[in-house]
């Protein structure tokens, strides 16, 4: 009995091999072979098709505008992030569990679903504040703010359930040290907790960063589409696709994979080893 629980146990090397071929191969299936293959007609004929790509200028629009739209999405993600993570770990108050389900809410729900809402909520014509905001001049939906909105709401949870284990594993006491010195609140932030959690907050960054660039579906809902307007590259991406101009589709997918891959590679390059400062 013993020596059949030995030879099926996690210490049976026949065991070991056949879990690290199967998770090798699962990944391989599903990431690196697709990923490969992308890249593999990107560059079918050289680099020319990323330079005709780059002289598109419906595709330079998109490219910008969804960096635009990124990078002020995972700003705005980052202040709200970092704030109701030290309100979920450093306080107790009425609703907080609902609270914290309510911030999975993006990680479950379609992103679909997330556009349909924004616009039935900011829609100008018949949404519940669009009438009012466009009265005063701005404009929700199939603009901007509205694919800001969208891509802030489905990369939400990314920076807060990176942040909060770290808070939670930290403990408060050498902030109530600080505090029992006479710092203040922003001081004890700035030279107590915002060092412990810097990497927690980088890596939440790096990865609302991959997930707003990549985000198709609640933007499409709430962009409008127009090219060298309001196209945000994974859209341009379907439509050059579809349109049967596929070199170019390849070329806009890999640069969106190489850019949210190169964010992975830095930051795994700059963390500092285990057991250093």
């Amino acid at each position: 009995m013993a020596s059949t629980s030995s030879a099926v146990g996690t210490g049976s090397p026949v065991l070991r091999w056949s879990l690290r071929v199967l998770v090798v191969g699962y990944l391989f299936f599903l990431v690196a072979w697709p990923t490969g293959m992308v890249a593999q007609h990107t560059f079918a004929n050289g680099t020319q098709g990323i330079r005709e790509a780059l002289a598109d200028p419906d595709v330079v629009h998109a490219l910008e505008l969804t960096g635009q739209v990124a990078v002020i999405a995972v700003l705005i993600n980052l202040v709200f992030g970092v704030g109701m993570s030290l309100l979920l770990v450093r306080t107790n108050f009425p609703g907080k569990r609902f609270l914290s389900v309510l911030i999975d809410i993006p990680l479950s729900v379609s992103p679909i679903v997330v556009g349909l809402a924004l616009v039935l909520v900011y829609n100008g014509r018949f949404g519940w504040f669009g009438p009012t905001l466009e009265a005063h001049g701005l404009q929700v939906i199939f603009a901007k703010p509205g694919m800001i909105m969208a891509t802030c709401f489905v990369a939400l949870p990314l920076v807060i359930r990176e942040v909060v284990p770290v808070l939670e594993e930290a403990g408060d006491d050498q902030e109530q040290a600080a505090r029992s010195l006479g710092a203040s609140g922003w001081q004890t932030f700035w030279r107590i907790t915002l060092p412990g959690i810097r990497w927690a907050i980088i890596y939440g960054v790096v990865l609302s960063l991959a997930r707003s660039l990549g985000e198709f579906g609640a933007v499409k809902v709430v962009a409008g589409n127009v090219g060298g307007e309001t196209q945000v590259a994974t859209v341009l991406v379907q439509q050059k696709y579809q349109n049967f101009q596929q070199e170019t589709a390849y070329s806009v997918s890999f640069m969106l994979a190489f850019a949210a891959v190169l964010c992975l590679i830095v930051v795994a390059l700059l963390r500092p080893k285990e057991g250093k400062k």
